[in-house]
């Protein structure tokens, strides 16, 4: 069955969105993401990812006849229209280096019909980036990390370790001091090959497998 993603307009009231919840549960349709915010005039907009939609019409005229909702909009989930996410954490020019190299893959890929996708956020300090590492967990589509710098160890590993046993992430750390380099997947010198074998890890139409590098040094 296919998935389907819908935006509701609805009055803030208390227990809207446990009642559309509920509703959506009882078509035995699972939710797999949702984000939802508050405008300035009391309307609420709530944006859900849903799996196995079958009578997706059905559903809608039942949501669209809860009294606070104003509207229901479906359109294509975010995994259809943006595909797997490449995260890139570190600090200076080896960041931008990374990402040149991911963007190019992707491209590369996403001209065949993918759909992958490259988000970098520059960090500098443990905390910062063990914090970034452990929101992962929490952040949609992503599906390999790359980790830029001159030395990580410690809380960020800590973190690493956290998300990898939540869900399945490859971590792929530039060759640096510290510990990050004991958990990655896979380790490589140069940031723009880096940012290439990120891509080419979660690329359906890329042959590559990177179970059979794993611990390898390139």
């Amino acid at each position: 069955m296919p998935n389907t993603a819908i935006t509701i307009k609805s009055l803030e009231e208390k227990g809207v969105l446990d009642e559309i919840t509920n509703l959506i549960s009882s078509y035995g349709i699972n939710i797999s993401y949702t984000h939802l915010f508050i405008e300035k005039n009391d309307v609420g907009f709530i944006n859900l990812e849903l799996e196995n939609t079958g009578n997706i019409d059905s559903l809608i005229n039942d949501i669209e006849s809860i009294e606070a909702v104003q509207s229901v909009e479906v359109h294509g989930s975010l995994n259809d229209i943006y595909g797997k996410r490449v995260i890139i954490f570190g600090g200076g020019a080896q960041v931008s280096q990374v990402a040149m190299g991911a963007i190019t893959e992707a491209d590369r890929h996403n001209i065949r019909g993918e759909r992958i996708s490259v988000d970098t956020t520059p960090l500098v300090g443990e905390d910062d980036i063990a914090e970034a590492v452990d929101a992962l967990s929490r952040l949609p589509r992503v599906s390999v990390l790359v980790l830029a710098g001159s030395l990580m160890g410690g809380k960020i590993v800590d973190a690493i370790s956290d998300v990898k046993n939540k869900q399945n992430l490859i971590v792929i750390s530039l060759n640096m001091p510290g510990g990050v380099t004991e958990i990655a997947d896979l380790i490589v010198s140069d940031p723009i090959q880096a940012g290439v074998m990120a891509v080419m890890a979660i690329a359906d139409t890329a042959i590559f497998d990177i179970k059979k590098l794993k611990k390898n040094k390139f």
